[in-house]
């Protein structure tokens, strides 16, 4: 057996997390407050999208944190995985707002109130500066990060949010028509669905132990099966341990047997080249696989 276990890394941005959730968590409370007093169905939506903002920077963070924190006791793994139960979380508490978003639309959509079209304007032009400040401070990391990067696409793409309650605020101010605020914000809470729903879904997967997205197990086990001296696998399993660590388990047969210099470069060369950096490897002289299964593995093993 081999074991190849991550590295423990510094929390690099953890200053650049606090500073980006401080920013939003004041945002978003001027916007629900301004909202209330410019009766803003449209600011009330952005400030719901806007909790999904901090959520995503503190599920980030988790990720990055718990990376940090080493196995002990009973929990063999760590608690990594708790950062895949906290966004299956803030997913459900996100359709809840969605739901409350949509019922005070409707409601504005059917007896159309007075809105005050410059504050909608002012507030959310606010948003897009904070947004963008938000995106800057993770331009770098996300080139190398793929945490990093989800957070930096993140708030660049509520930036544009934010430009269209702006938008909104602009043609209110023009036109006096007030339909467009409910109709911003069901646009809004189209946004806020197909975010949260990937979110929850991909969550979901990950919490099943599912081959993570951006991994094909196909190309994985094509790897494997082209190295010198490897014949056959059986029993191939890649799950993700937390948000940004993976894990993979495999049978190897291998008939003239690995020598160390060939398992310690393996383990390299699956961290190099599918991110994969919790190895460990069964090596075989013939092929074990009967049995193991009850009766046959399933596609995929």
């Amino acid at each position: 057996m081999a074991h190849e276990h991550a590295h423990y890394a510094p929390i690099a941005y953890a200053g650049r997390f606090a500073i980006g959730i401080g920013l939003n968590v004041v945002f978003v409370i001027a916007e629900v407050a301004f909202g209330l007093m410019a009766n803003s169905s449209a600011l009330l939506a952005d400030a719901g999208h806007n909790i999904s903002d901090i959520m995503g920077l503190a599920f980030a963070w988790a990720a990055t944190w718990m990376a940090t924190i080493r196995p002990k006791g009973k929990y063999t793994y760590g608690l990594r995985k708790t950062t895949i139960l906290v966004s299956i979380l803030n997913a459900l508490l996100l359709f809840g707002a969605v739901a409350i978003i949509a019922w005070d639309a409707f409601g504005k959509l059917k007896n159309p109130q007075p809105i005050a079209g410059t504050s909608v304007m002012i507030v959310a032009g606010f948003g897009i500066l904070i947004n963008t400040i938000t995106a800057l401070l993770f331009y770098r990391g996300q080139k190398t990060d793929l945490n990093i990067k989800g957070a930096f696409l993140h708030m660049a793409a509520d930036a544009g949010v934010s430009l269209g309650v702006v938008i909104a605020g602009l043609f209110i101010h023009i036109t006096g028509k007030m339909w467009i605020d409910p109709a911003v914000s069901f646009v809004i809470i189209l946004v806020i669905l197909w975010g949260t729903w990937r979110l929850f879904a991909e969550s979901l997967n990950l919490a099943l132990d599912a081959v993570p997205k951006h991994l094909k197990i196909e190309k994985v086990r094509d790897f494997l099966l082209q190295k010198e001296g490897v014949t056959s696998i059986h029993d191939l399993h890649i799950w993700a341990m937390s948000t940004t660590q993976v894990a993979l388990t495999v049978h190897l047969v291998v008939p003239g047997g690995a020598s160390d210099m060939f398992i310690t470069r393996l383990q390299q060369e699956l961290s190099d080249k599918f991110g994969i950096g919790h190895t460990t490897f069964q090596i075989e002289s013939k092929d074990l696989q009967t049995g193991n299964c009850n009766g046959g593995c399933p596609p995929g093993t």
